[in-house]
């Protein structure tokens, strides 16, 4: 494996670039993908190295469960400093497996905590909470499905809804955040939870949060991908309610009162920031998503393959560590 096994642990230094590049010259959507994508293989890759790793070192401890010649001088000679990166990565995968099991039981909780709460109202895609403090979020389903989109005053709530359950998420706001805004801005906000709701950003938000979780280096990728999934949103409710400055303004009050989301990996109207760069992307054109993969001239189209290629990179040095360990493994074993 040679020291090989330790680049998928540092590779993801060069997916950074495309973290800022992309939400600034992409367009929301395909910047959304593409960020959860590399920092989902990026993470997989370099927890595969740290399981490889955790293999030589266990097999050097007193009672491990591993057979004998796992420990093998030829094994151990294909780890770099194996007396040292095989121990120390004990401890890297099992932070890496506590934070991903916290993080995942944390949005879980909150899901069945927010879902419990809504039990007592009637079905439908919106629902109102009674509520002095001001929040509106998106609350994912049970279900795979998509939401209509809203045509009607978010103020009064819709029952189109009804009887279908709660499998295909809701739009949680609370009468505070509802009084705080006119009727064309309550459109705006409910098209904007929906726009969250139809694309799955939860599933996005907690990829890469598991990502981030796994190795620290993908933090970045995490705050990214947390603004282009409200920036998808905030363009998907311009189109649905055909008036930018009004969605912008909508932004601009709620961000003001607004409390937040139960959690980070749910998505929030007002939240995450910075708000001022959204208000800005809305009083612009809409962003055009012909050409999604940039030309490597510019800046972000440098930074895309510096980050695929590190990607590419990533993959193949955890599958040539894989390939070797398990061949050097098979033969020290014996039948």
């Amino acid at each position: 494996m040679g020291v090989f096994v330790f680049l998928p642990l540092v590779l993801p230094l060069t997916a950074l670039p495309v973290a800022r590049l992309a939400e600034l010259h992409l367009h929301p959507r395909v910047a959304t993908r593409l960020l959860s994508g590399l920092a989902v293989v990026l993470a997989l890759c370099s927890t595969l190295c740290l399981v490889l790793l955790v293999v030589v070192g266990t097999a050097q401890l007193p009672g491990n469960p591993l057979p004998d010649a796992w420990s093998d001088p030829e094994v151990r000679e294909a780890v770099p400093y194996d007396e040292i990166a095989g121990k120390a990565a004990i401890v890297a995968l099992a932070a890496v497996a506590v934070g991903c099991v916290a993080a995942a039981g944390r949005h879980r909780r909150v899901r069945r905590h927010a879902h419990r709460a809504l039990a007592g109202l009637p079905d439908g895609e919106l629902a109102v909470l009674t509520d002095e403090a001001p929040y509106a979020y998106a609350l994912p389903g049970s279900a795979a499905g998509q939401l209509p989109r809203p045509g009607v005053d978010a103020g009064a709530g819709s029952r189109r809804g009804r009887g279908r359950g709660h499998g295909r998420g809701r739009v949680v706001v609370s009468t505070a955040m509802l009084d705080c805004l006119d009727t064309r801005e309550r459109a705006a906000l409910v098209a904007h939870e929906q726009a969250h709701l139809n694309g799955s950003h939860h599933r996005y938000l907690l990829a890469v949060r598991l990502a981030a979780r796994a190795n620290p280096l993908l933090r970045p990728l995490r705050a990214a991908v947390a603004y282009t999934t409200e920036r998808w949103a905030d363009e998907e409710a311009a189109q649905v309610t055909g008036e930018r400055t009004v969605v912008a303004r909508a932004i601009g009050k709620a961000a003001l009162v607004s409390r937040g989301t139960p959690t980070p990996t749910l998505a929030g109207f007002a939240a995450p920031g910075p708000v001022p760069r959204r208000v800005a992307a809305l009083l612009e054109p809409a962003p055009s998503a012909v050409n999604w993969w940039p030309s490597m001239s510019t800046a972000v189209g440098l930074a895309v393959w510096t980050a695929a290629a590190g990607t590419l990179g990533s993959a193949l040095s955890s599958a040539n560590a894989t390939v070797t360990l398990f061949l050097l493994l098979k033969t020290a074993t014996p039948l």
